[in-house]
This record gives structure tokens, C-alpha cells and sequence, in this order.
């Protein structure tokens, strides 16, 4: 039995009502459409969903050697403007793979492709998208879970209706970028061919001081002049796209090879000062990457770094904090390291202690090959290397101060396995009585079908979270969030945060902590599974 659009009042724990329309299947599973929230602490407008949310926490004090903890309680009002936009994406390597392959998906989502493949006839789907396959659970009726799609917290622009645009260093049309990328079925590809063969990138900066050398060959379409008018070409290339597509709101990523790391140094990138300057200088030391970014907050575009580089210099997150800019990063965290940031997190949450885990990777799509250089594969070790931290100092039970098990991490090119990247773990801990345990992984991730649905989250979300403001009851006014976007953490190895905010790798935290904010801004509390109304 299916029932459809059917009107229920759910009278949940924490008496909040939801109103709401669902599918109930056999089984009794029930899964909602969408739904509203009705509590006096939630008020919806035209075009704004306004809340009242007490924040409960905790703030230590230390007194005679002893630790007071206190619970506290502060009152936060949010609004959300829930007039979608029109939004461009422009990505930075739009002809790599992750960006021909996001691209082919929209588009066969958006025109209801299906293809056959040897084992069914598959139909175009968002799977590894967090808000558009991902549900949160809203309460309970009947003694059934009740859960929603995660995009139905708030009004989120539908994938299907981005107009992508970028720069690709590489004139190749994304039909011919897809063909090379050997990611999608020849079928789909047939298919997609006609809506991209027109789709060419627009030229993009170019140094090859921050890329292997196997790169050159690729480089036929590139920007000529100075970093101040490599800047200034690419403000001139996002007004054109917006003005050409008719598009409200841009956000860029940078989904392009891997740099190197930049070299910060004082009175060249340490200040946003010294930074401004050091491009009127011409200093070789700036990469494309920061000149990308430098580009966006300049014009008050969002800018996402997916690569694992150092793009966010300290001059360029002043710059950004000063604009309040949105700035987000680094490294796209889908495979290997996801698995890594869940199994240490359960480890080390269960009294065992990791003292050894070591990670080998091969892969032999064109990131692997740039990967193949030293100098931009130390960039990636870094990324990779520090996603066990807090979990590690979370636990001063198992380790001393300054203990930390040994993380190794390899990379090697091999060209046949193409875009489906092999990864082998192995994790050494130690258990009761002076046991060892070790759990060994063997991991096949299709490098881009893991990638695009990220790349995808992490546009929808930034867009979103400049339409969210906020204030606590001690301040007088509304402001955004922090222009480093802690917000988009789930979705990247190495997230960045602002200055003086502990960084968290947990994947579960951070998926906690993206889903209660949005429940914050439709008044609803952060889900406890206390389950206390079944007891």
C-alpha cells in the first residue's frame, strides 16, 4: 500500500508539531516529502523562515585544581531568505574529470536519461549527494521513524536547474573531456554528447613552477599576463558568465590539478597587505589557485578549494574575513580518507588504540599522474595525514601528550586502473592486556563518481549558508556566518576554520554539526536519539 499526500499532525518529543505530507510502504517505513514546522519559536514569511533557538552547552572554569563544568544556555535568533536563487557554478579544471563528470550528471538528471548497461538499465540518480540521496530523521508516529530528505530542511537550489560554466587549461569540449575521462558508460556518453560538445572552458591560468611537468602537454589554453591581470581576467570572465546566463549568484571551485604548497613568508602572504602587494609586485610565489580565489573575494563570490594545496594563505583568509567573503576547503574528502575519519572515530571512541595506520593509494587517472611529482604529491600527503588528529587527542586515556600513532600514506601512478583508484589500509591497535588488532581494507572508489556528488553538496551548501544570518540575544544585529565556512567540513579532508576554532575531522561531528545547524534555522532540536518516549 502507498499512500500519497496525505496531511498528518505529528506531535513529536519536544512538542514541536511538524506538518507534513508522506509515502507509507509496506513495511512501515514512512518517509516524508517535506514538511513545516508549527512551534510558537518558528514564524514563516514571504519570503523568510524566522527561529528562536536555545543553544544549550557547556563552559568550564578551573578553580583550586579543580574543573567546574556549567551547563549554559544561550538564545540565538536565525533567519533564512527562502528565495532560491539562479545559480552558475564555474569550476577551475571544468574539462578534468570531476568536472566533465558533474557536468554529464546534471544534465542526464535534468533530461531523465537512462542507458543500458550489461547488468540492467540504469537511470541518472544524485547517489553520494548528502542533500540530494541523504534523509535526517524528524520524529516518530505510530512507533515508526519518520525521516526527510536532507534538502527538505530548507530551500535549496535543485541541481538540475545550475548552468555550469570554468577554465580548464585544456581547450577541450566537455563531450571530448568526458570521452578522455573514461568515467561514464559508452552508452551514457552517446547520449550526453549532443548537450556537451558546445560546452568549451575558457582559458585558465597556467604556472607550471606549481604542477608536475607532465602536465604541459595539456596547456593550450591559457592566460596570458601578470597575476594582477590574470586577476583581472578572471572578475572579467565571472561578470560575463553571470550576465550571459542570466544567473543570480556565482560560486566557484577549484576541481584543477594539484599544487604544490606555496611558500608563506612574512611581508609576501602573511597579511592581506603584503599579499595585495606581492601581486602588483608580480611575485612568482602567488599560485593560480590563490589567484582564483584572490579574484573571488574581491568580487564577493563564494570560492571552494577542492584540491589539498595551501590556496587559503593567511593574507588571502584576512582578505576574505575583511570582505566577508565565503572561502571553503580544502581537499575533497570521498573515499579513502572518509572511511579513515569514521573507523579511527570508532576505534578510538571504544577504548582501542590505533598505534599504526598506513594507507597506499594507486590510480591512473590524470590527478595520479600530476601526483606522480613530488612537490604537488606532499601537498596531498598533508591533507591526508592529519584527518586523525582530534580523534587521537580526544582520548587522553589511551595517548600521552604528544603521542600519536604512526600514519604513513603512498600514492603511485598506474595508468591502466584509470579513475578507479585502489586504496589498501591497514591499522594496527592496541587492545586489552597488550593485544594487537589489526583491520585491513581493501577499497575501490571510482575516484569521480565519488567526487562530483561532493563538488555538488559543497555549491549547494555554500550558496545556501549566504542566506542564512544569525544573532545570539547579547548582539544587536543579524550577521552571517564566519566567512571561513566550517559549515562545508563534512565534505573535505582538511577543513579549514577561523582562526582560534578547533578543527574536527570526526565525520560524524561534522555531519552532526551541518544537519543541527539547518534544524536550528526551522527551530527544531539537535536529534539526541534518547528516544526518552519510549521508556
Amino acid at each position: 500500500m502507498q499512500v500519497n499526500n496525505t496531511h498528518h499532525t505529528l506531535s513529536c518529543f519536544s512538542s514541536l508539531f511538524l506538518c507534513f505530507s508522506f509515502h507509507l510502504f509496506v513495511g512501515g517505513n514512512m518517509f516524508i516529502e517535506n514538511f513545516k514546522v508549527e512551534s510558537p519559536n518558528v514564524k514563516y514569511t514571504e519570503s523568510e523562515i524566522q527561529s528562536v533557538y536555545n543553544y544549550e552547552t557547556t563552559e568550564l572554569v578551573h578553580n583550586n585544581n579543580e574543573w567546574i563544568v556549567k551547563p549554559k544556555t544561550v538564545k540565538y535568533e536565525f533567519k533564512t531568505n527562502t528565495q532560491v536563487p539562479k545559480l552558475g557554478v564555474m569550476l577551475v579544471g571544468w574539462g578534468g574529470n570531476n568536472g566533465s563528470t558533474l557536468t554529464g550528471g546534471v544534465i542526464a538528471n535534468r533530461e531523465g536519461i537512462s542507458w543500458a548497461t550489461k547488468d540492467k538499465i540504469q537511470q541518472a540518480n544524485y547517489f553520494g549527494s548528502l542533500t540530494q540521496a541523504s534523509a535526517i530523521r524528524v520524529g516518530s508516529f505510530q512507533g515508526e521513524e519518520i525521516y526527510s530528505p536532507f534538502k527538505s530542511l530548507l530551500p535549496m537550489v535543485n541541481p538540475d536547474d545550475i548552468v555550469f560554466g570554468g577554465w580548464d587549461i585544456s581547450n577541450m569540449n566537455l563531450a571530448d573531456a568526458m570521452a578522455r575521462a573514461k568515467v561514464f558508460d559508452i552508452e551514457l556518453q552517446k547520449q550526453l554528447r549532443p548537450y556537451m560538445e558546445s560546452m568549451v572552458p575558457l582559458p585558465g591560468i597556467y604556472d607550471p613552477d606549481f604542477i608536475a611537468a607532465n602536465q604541459g602537454e595539456r596547456a593550450n589554453n591559457v592566460i596570458k599576463g601578470t597575476k594582477k591581470e590574470q586577476i583581472q581576467h578572471i572578475i572579467k570572465d565571472i561578470k560575463e558568465f553571470k550576465e550571459a546566463n542570466k544567473v543570480d549568484r556565482v560560486v566557484v571551485l577549484w576541481t584543477a590539478n594539484t599544487e604544490r604548497y606555496s611558500n608563506v613568508v612574512v611581508g609576501l602572504n602573511d597579511t592581506m597587505e603584503n599579499l595585495l602587494a606581492a601581486v602588483d609586485r608580480d611575485e612568482a610565489e602567488i599560485s593560480p589557485s590563490t589567484l582564483y580565489a584572490l579574484a573571488c573575494v574581491l568580487e564577493n563570490i563564494p570560492f571552494i578549494n577542492g584540491s589539498p594545496q595551501n590556496t587559503f594563505v593567511p593574507g588571502l583568509i584576512d582578505l576574505a574575513i575583511k570582505k566577508n567573503s565565503l572561502i571553503g576547503g580544502d581537499d575533497f574528502k570521498s573515499g579513502q580518507t572518509k572511511m579513515k575519519s569514521v573507523l579511527v572515530d570508532f576505534l578510538v571512541g571504544a577504548g582501542i588504540k590505533p598505534t599504526s595506520i598506513v594507507s597506499y593509494n594507486h590510480l591512473g587517472n590524470n590527478d595520479g599522474m600530476n601526483l606522480s611529482a613530488p612537490q604537488t604529491f606532499r601537498s596531498k600527503e598533508i591533507s591526508k595525514s592529519n584527518v586523525v588528529d582530534d580523534m587521537v587527542n580526544s582520548n587522553g586515556i589511551l595517548y600521552e601528550p604528544g603521542e600519536h600513532p604512526d600514519h604513513v600514506v603512498v600514492i603511485k601512478y598506474v595508468p591502466y586502473v584509470a579513475d578507479s583508484k585502489r586504496a589498501m589500509d591497514e591499522y594496527t591497535s592496541e587492545i586489552f592486556m597488550g593485544g594487537r588488532n589489526t583491520i585491513v581494507l581493501h577499497n575501490t572508489c571510482e575516484d569521480s563518481l565519488l567526487a562530483a556528488p561532493i563538488i555538488l553538496d559543497l555549491v549547494l551548501l555554500a550558496e545556501l549558508s549566504t542566506r542564512i544570518q544569525f544573532k545570539s540575544e547579547a548582539e544587536g544585529k543579524f550577521h552571517s556566518f564566519h566567512p571561513v565556512a566550517t559549515i562545508l567540513s563534512y565534505l573535505t579532508k582538511a577543513p579549514l576554520v577561523p582562526p582560534g576554532t578547533p578543527v574536527v575531522n570526526a565525520l560524524s561531528k561534522q555531519r552532526a554539526m551541518l544537519e543541527n545547524i539547518l534544524r536550528a534555522c526551522v527551530g527544531l532540536a539537535p536529534e539526541n536519539n534518547m528516544i526518552l518516549e519510549y521508556k
